[in-house]
């Protein structure tokens, strides 16, 4: 059970090592913050099933960093949810397969709303119909799954989680985002305690 356990691990690690790193992740934090930081838009994110869900958390990890960002679900746009968007948002949609039928619906709801914003996907098929209609692409490396079947989302939504990861901190690196910055954002619990020390700690070594 150990060797299988450890096996897994291996091969989720190495999935991560081959993610593509190339100038696409400069490109997309310009953009984002170019609607975000100077156009005082938002960051949107979408994805369907499992994939939805990395995309909410990499929304709330946005939110709490200083970048504001909400998960707009799919279907439910198509039931009125859709008029979160705003002129000067972009919108970051998260597909495995690049072919999600909701997401591409998506999409096209966009463009008869607000057609020139921006669409940032994440996808293991860079060529599928998400990859065409969107500004820039981020390529995981579309990775085997670890799940037995080749079927459960389960390397996949990793490498989601880490491209996702990678963004948040090129962003706040951009932003100059500090402990301070944090405190406001985030005042309950351990982390809220901690970053209004932190604040605190760093206030003491800049007088």
């Amino acid at each position: 059970m150990k060797a299988k356990v450890a096996k897994i691990f291996e091969n989720e690690a190495l999935a991560i090592t081959r993610i593509p790193v190339t100038d696409i992740y400069e490109k997309v934090i310009n953009l984002i913050h170019q609607y975000v930081h100077e156009k005082n838009g938002k960051l949107i994110t979408s994805g369907m099933g499992k994939a939805g869900q990395i995309a909410h958390n990499i929304a709330t990890t946005f939110s709490s960093t200083g970048t504001p960002a909400v998960f707009l679900h799919p279907s439910e746009a198509q039931h009125g949810d859709l008029g979160v968007l705003q002129k000067n948002d972009v919108l970051l949609a998260i597909s495995n397969s690049g072919k999600t039928r909701e997401i591409v619906e998506l999409i096209d709801l966009k463009n008869n709303l607000y057609p020139a914003l921006p669409v940032i996907v994440i996808t293991g098929n860079t060529e599928s119909p998400l990859g065409q209609k969107a500004d820039l692409t981020i390529s995981t490396g579309a990775p085997s799954e670890v799940c037995p079947l080749g079927l459960t989302p389960t390397t996949s939504t990793t490498v989601f989680t880490v491209i996702g990861d990678a963004l948040v901190v090129l962003m706040m690196e951009k932003i100059g985002f500090t402990p301070e910055d944090y405190s406001k954002r985030h005042h309950g619990g351990y982390l809220g305690a901690k970053s209004r020390e932190a604040a605190i700690n760093n206030s003491r070594k800049n007088n």
